[in-house]
């Protein structure tokens, strides 16, 4: 008898825990409902829409079915709502498949596929790439792979989003974020 309440504890503790870690993994959140926005693939709007809705800019996610590094940002950085929040507040994002025949209009008003704005118009050719545009539609940084993390990731978007892109590289900025970390350690 006391071997079998042993056993039912055991199983009552193990629900817990589970239960538990259920619970912080909650705290990720899809990328596809949560990071990007929705789109019909018309830039020009995407642009405008940015200006009513007050962001900085718009980040372009230039990605790839197969790519690995592609998958990991987005199991790794882009379902984490801190990362989601920030961005959606400074930013409209959208996600654009490299190899993609869907049509679209770019910043100038001009029909294209996903594949030819992403190979021709903006020279991608791996990925993950993220381009980061202005209000105007004019490329002001460009980030190639995957972020380290979230700290990284973070710091690009405080890097585009607070001007510093206009005065330094994003290495030194990013050199500069760390020793502060290290410091108030």
């Amino acid at each position: 008898m006391l071997s079998r309440i042993r056993v039912v504890i055991s199983l009552f503790l193990l629900a817990l825990l589970l239960i538990g870690s259920q619970a912080l993994g909650a705290e990720k959140r899809d990328p596809g409902s949560h990071f990007f926005d929705e789109t019909w693939g018309d830039l020009q709007e995407e642009q405008a829409t940015a200006r009513t809705e007050g962001k900085q800019g718009i980040l372009i996610f230039f990605e790839l079915d197969e790519c690995p590094f592609c998958h990991r940002m987005k199991r790794s950085v882009l379902n984490q709502p801190e990362v989601q929040d920030y961005f959606r507040k400074h930013f409209r994002i959208f996600t654009i498949d490299i190899e993609g025949d869907v049509e679209m209009v770019d910043f100038q008003g001009n029909a294209t596929t996903q594949k030819d704005f992403a190979f021709k118009a903006n020279r991608v050719r791996a990925t993950p790439v993220m381009v980061f545009y202005d209000l105007d539609g004019k490329e002001v940084m460009r980030y190639t792979g995957a972020t380290s993390g979230v700290e990284e990731f973070l710091w690009l978007g405080e890097f585009i989003a607070e001007g510093h892109f206009k005065t330094m590289r994003f290495t030194k900025y990013k050199r500069q974020k760390a020793r502060v970390a290290r410091q108030s350690q």
